[in-house]
């Protein structure tokens, strides 16, 4: 029985690799997309299936939740990969607090809604996986001034995956956040590694053994400082 993985913003870059790869692997990919039309024709390309999904609309996920628990009974792998605002242009003394928000939305929210709305459905997997999308430009670590929309979400971010790794260890259900790198995508601009490159540690944390870790903070499956 193959499992069943569900990728968001799987339509272009980072996440369509992540569905291809995963297909490759065998799995059941889910190619979640806010355009129904966009889902469908990635899905043809990459072996997957679509699944249309907005990441900031409740209706929207409850939907999807409750086709994938018609279509497949249970979810082994959540890899919430949507993100938006990459905002290079701005910094945190004069941001505006509007984009902050609406980054938000989608790179916190989104994440948090998903993995409410399909915990039951995660719950029924016997080795299910989350893994959520992060960026080492959220490592305080290292973090200096720009992108703050983008970061400091991504730092949010971060700090759900401690907080669901922790709550859900009894679960059995594996927590991760990934960094790919700055990968040549729409988003990371020209000059990055290659998308399959980013994609492959993501990967990784979405089939990690029962005997993998939780809770951490990877590139490449190696530990980034938090």
């Amino acid at each position: 029985m193959s499992d069943i993985a569900l990728v968001t913003g799987g339509n272009r870059g980072i996440g369509r690799e992540v569905c291809r790869q995963l297909s490759d692997l065998g799995c059941t990919v889910l190619l979640s997309a806010r355009s129904e039309a966009a889902a469908k024709s990635e899905a043809a390309e990459v072996g997957a299936l679509p699944l249309r999904l907005d990441v900031t609309d409740d209706a929207s996920v409850a939907a999807a939740a409750e086709e994938v628990e018609r279509q497949h009974g249970r979810l082994d792998v959540l890899v919430n990969n949507a993100a938006i605002t990459y905002d290079t242009w701005q910094r945190a003394a004069t941001a505006d607090l509007a984009v902050v928000r609406e980054a938000a939305e989608t790179n916190l929210y989104g994440p948090w809604r998903m993995v409410q709305a399909f915990l039951p459905l995660l719950r029924k997997s016997s080795h299910a996986r989350i893994v959520n999308v992060s960026s080492e430009a959220a490592s305080l670590t290292g973090m200096s001034g720009g992108t703050p929309a983008y970061n400091t979400t991504k730092v949010a971010l971060n700090a759900l995956t401690r907080m669901l790794a922790a709550e859900l260890r009894a679960d059995r259900i594996l927590v991760n956040s990934v960094c790919p790198g700055w990968v040549a995508t729409d988003m990371g601009g020209p000059g990055g590694r290659p998308v399959a490159e980013g994609a492959a540690g993501i990967v990784w944390a979405a089939t990690l053994p029962d005997s993998g870790p939780t809770g951490g903070f990877f590139r490449d499956g190696r530990r980034l400082p938090w």
